[in-house]
């Protein structure tokens, strides 16, 4: 489904992401695991095209979409939950999740709120409260509930754990291979590794903004470079 190839983003002369090569197959979970600074961030936003890259390309669907305008490519089915949420603080959950769905007409949208509010109860009792008055997994939950309102054939998830306490945690990837099981194709990155790799099928390593490993995700979790570096063992 999203097919990227030789990708290399830089911010002046510093190079975030060196000519990176990978896939997502439809349906799939994958993880993209890497210390701070490795380039995640940076490759989740070239492919929704917030950030330009400076060569490679992407393609989803088979359509290539590295020089198409952002907005576009929500069009076109990807959704990026963002690193810290990105909520809009004055408006009320509801409207924040009536946003998520503003390529769409908007009058069609019941369904989609009823599934959200599945998955995030919280959400339906918070309707009419300003999301900057949230805490930090209800706002989460709202950024993820956002992005799903687009119907994405997609969703990229840049640390969706980030802050949050454990039993947030828990909540919000009970979602996230809630959302998968129902077809959802997705992209993760994740600070805790090896949670990452225990929700994804596939994993690819991002050090200095190359990838140096990638394999089945439940190899990783066994390999003794993966386990030292990134899981703590």
């Amino acid at each position: 489904m999203l097919e990227v190839t030789g990708l290399h983003v830089a911010y002046g002369g510093i190079q975030a992401v060196r000519s990176i090569t990978f896939h997502v197959n439809e349906g799939e979970t994958v993880a993209l695991i890497g210390a701070n600074g490795a380039g995640k961030s940076s490759t989740l936003k070239a492919i929704a095209r917030v950030i330009d890259s400076v060569g490679g390309d992407v393609h989803f669907c088979r359509e290539k979409i590295s020089r198409i305008a952002p907005h576009d490519v929500i069009r076109k089915g990807i959704a990026l939950v963002p690193e810290g949420r990105g909520v809009f603080p004055r408006l009320s959950v509801f409207e924040n999740l009536r946003m998520g769905a503003y390529a769409r007409d908007v009058s069609d949208i019941d369904d989609d709120l009823k599934a959200v509010y599945g998955y995030f109860p919280r959400l339906k009792e918070r309707e009419g409260q300003l999301a900057g008055t949230l805490s930090g997994g209800e706002q989460q939950m709202l950024a993820i509930g956002r992005a799903l309102m687009s119907r994405p054939k997609m969703l990229l998830l840049d640390e969706p754990s980030m802050g949050l306490a454990p039993i947030m945690v828990q909540k919000i990837f009970e979602v996230i291979r809630a959302v998968a099981a129902s077809g959802m194709t997705t992209l993760l990155i994740e600070q805790n590794a090896k949670l990452a790799l225990q929700t994804s099928q596939r994993g690819y390593v991002l050090e200095s903004g190359e990838i140096t490993l990638h394999g089945e995700a439940a190899a990783m979790l066994d390999d003794p470079k993966v386990r030292a570096a990134y899981l703590g063992e």
